[in-house]
């Protein structure tokens, strides 16, 4: 047996080796492959849905900014969608103060971007049209603001006078007394020749 092994000891070792490697290659060929990796892209967010007749978010493009004054709870700038009335303004305002006179105003007009609504008091003769908006119709004359008795808020309406300018008028008149002569309202710091060529037409000292 030994002297059989000695002689067929080459064969053996190939032998041996074959077996080995058929091993491995059957192993290796059965051994599970493993799924493919996939990679799902995010998927985008649903885009929002939009109610009919709802505002749009403060500061989208499509708002519109109204100053709304005059006799009403909390004058100020406003933000409305496209579409709203002027009862809408008035109503962001926090509505009418007890001595607006609203049968006076048209309710129902439609608003335009930066425009000013100026609710009017009981009482009044006219109502200023708002700075910067368009002219009243031909033979109507606008109506004239008493700077010895106007409130900051009608003062702000007149060309030319903002919040500011309309806070050192009454400061002067506080401290001075009625003006005489609407001249005078040159001595308020501010109201140069220019502001006053605006304001000359519009404006009453009550004689």
């Amino acid at each position: 047996m030994a002297e059989w092994l000695e002689r067929n000891r080459g064969h053996i070792i190939v032998l041996l080796v074959n077996l080995a490697v058929t091993g491995g290659l059957f192993f290796w060929l059965q051994r599970p492959v493993a799924a493919p990796l996939e990679i799902t892209p995010p998927q985008p967010p649903p885009a929002p849905a939009i109610t009919p007749g709802a505002q749009p978010p403060l500061g989208a493009a499509t708002l519109l900014r109204v100053y709304v004054t005059g006799a009403v709870a909390h004058p100020d700038v406003y933000q409305l969608p496209p579409g709203s009335i002027v009862k809408d303004a008035i109503q962001a305002a926090g509505g009418a103060s007890g001595e607006a006179d609203l049968n006076r105003i048209n309710l129902a007009q439609e608003l335009r971007d930066q425009q000013q609504v100026v609710v009017p008091r009981a009482g009044e003769t006219a109502v200023p049209p708002p700075a910067g908006s368009e002219s009243e119709p031909s033979g109507t004359p606008a109506a004239k603001v008493n700077i010895n008795t106007a409130a900051a808020d009608e003062l702000d309406t007149l060309p030319g006078v903002g919040a500011e300018m309309a806070r050192r008028i009454m400061d002067y008149r506080a401290a001075n007394g009625p003006f005489k002569s609407i001249e005078d309202i040159q001595r308020v710091t501010g109201v140069g020749d220019a502001t006053y060529q605006k304001l000359k037409d519009r404006i009453t000292v009550g004689n």
